[in-house]
């Protein structure tokens, strides 16, 4: 057989952007651990909580894309932690209001300065014009065909 396979996955626009996320996540990843024994679901739902306040777990998931079980997982560990606290809907009590606690309070507002810091720190690796374009690319293929984010601007 003389077929030679010209499917080169290193271009393959998937396993790029994966190996682009693993890569630029990185170091924020070994801020969060170390400093709070978080793992990723962890910081995101609390920088959902942080950003938007009292969320459901469903709320969370809808707008973060991660699976439930996920994210209940980390709403335990959260809690475990005095991050976040829980209150049941009084209408209906299968649902839980989600709010960060004044510790969890506390160090989302350091992870998010740290946040904004490594965000810094990887777009000074493109101009200002890359970066904006870059975003916006991504956030075509994150959003829902016919739905589109706000456009980043050039600051």
């Amino acid at each position: 057989m003389s077929d030679v396979d010209t499917f080169d996955l290193r271009l393959f626009l998937p396993y790029l952007l994966n190996q682009a996320a693993e890569q630029s996540s990185l170091s924020f990843q070994d801020f969060y651990k170390d400093h709070y024994g978080m793992l990723r679901t962890e910081w995101r739902v609390m920088f959902h909580l942080g950003s938007f306040n009292a969320m459901t777990a469903r709320d969370i998931c809808m707008r973060s894309n991660i699976h439930k079980t996920k994210i209940s997982r980390a709403v335990q560990k959260l809690t475990e932690k005095r991050f976040i606290s829980r209150r049941r809907n009084a209408d209906d009590l299968r649902q839980e209001s989600l709010e960060l606690t004044a510790s969890g309070h506390a160090a989302y507002v350091k992870l998010r300065k740290k946040a904004e810091q490594y965000q810094t720190d990887l777009s000074a690796e493109f101009s200002a014009e890359e970066f904006a374009l870059l975003q916006n690319m991504l956030k075509r293929l994150i959003a829902p065909s016919g739905q589109s984010l706000p456009p980043v601007e050039v600051i």
